[in-house]
């Protein structure tokens, strides 16, 4: 699916409230316009099945797209499934390593974001990036990104960084990008992203995702009290956001908070998401105190 050039963008308002992560706002945007054009309504939908699955309402995206929908829209189903259904992720990453192996249509840019996503979730880093670096749709590349920040390998995102701007400097996802970029480069970096956090919020909306991108900032300035404030504004925003629960968390202790404080948050985010990467390395943690700690116990 192509992207618009025109000089007038009809989706711009449903792109800028996904990508700042305001999934309601993107699909209430969306079901406003009145559009003509076959390809626009395309990518409208795109647009709106990828924000229900960011809700994780995975079952509006399961009964609605069906074998007569059109093609770009198939892989979306596919993705809910892998959310919503764990028992079927291996099936659905091998048949995803066939799709992928085969005649791979690199213009179908919502596959190759979808392929990369259940890669980046199945840890599976490098087949991510291969999947993505097929494309120079923004998006792909700020995946790509993301992914090579998740890696370690700043130098690579940075350069990745170089090519968004050449694309397109003034896009938002751009914007993300060099924020992103910039809290990982740390140190004086950190101000300027929070900055950009802070810019994007003042512009469209204090979301969620741009709360802790500045709270992020704030820990690594060790401004303990303005994290907090935007974590709890976060908070507020959506209760179960795994990002908020797991700052929360790191920031309970960083600032000397009491154990129940911390272990609340904990505990709810055990309870939301227990398969983020941090509860589960969290657990493992926990298991290894055990083990050890009998090895050490003295006899009774």
């Amino acid at each position: 699916m192509p992207e618009q050039q025109g000089e007038t963008d009809e989706l711009f308002e449903v792109k800028t409230q996904f990508y700042i992560g305001n999934y309601q706002s993107a699909i209430n945007e969306a079901q406003k316009l009145k559009l003509n054009n076959p390809v626009l309504k395309l990518e409208r939908d795109v647009f709106v099945y990828r924000a229900y699955i960011a809700l994780k309402k995975y079952g509006v995206v399961i009964n609605e797209i069906h074998g007569a929908s059109p093609q770009e829209l198939q892989p979306l189903k596919q993705l809910a499934e892998y959310f919503s259904q764990p028992s079927k992720r291996e099936s659905i990453v091998l048949k995803l390593d066939q799709q992928v192996s085969g005649n791979l249509d690199v213009n179908n840019y919502v596959f190759l974001l979808v392929a990369a996503s259940i890669y980046y979730n199945e840890s599976s880093y490098e087949t991510a990036l291969k999947v993505l670096h097929q494309s120079d749709h923004l998006e792909c590349r700020a995946l790509m990104l993301q992914t090579q920040l998740r890696m370690d390998r700043l130098d690579l995102a940075r350069k990745e960084l170089k090519t968004m701007q050449e694309i397109d400097d003034d896009a938002i996802l751009t914007q993300l990008a060099s924020a992103w970029v910039n809290l990982a480069t740390g140190g004086e970096k950190l101000q300027e992203a929070y900055y950009t956090f802070q810019e994007l919020a003042d512009k469209n909306a204090p979301t969620a995702l741009l709360l802790n991108g500045q709270a992020t900032c704030c820990i690594g300035q060790s401004k303990y009290e303005e994290a907090e404030s935007a974590l709890q504004d976060a908070l507020e925003k959506d209760s179960n956001n795994t990002d908020t629960l797991v700052n929360l968390v790191v920031l309970s202790q960083l600032s000397s908070k009491t154990p129940e404080v911390c272990n609340r948050y904990l505990s709810q985010l055990i309870d939301s998401a227990p398969e983020h990467p941090f509860v589960i390395e969290f657990q493992n943690k926990e298991r290894d105190f055990d083990l050890h700690a009998k090895q050490y116990a003295l006899p009774a």
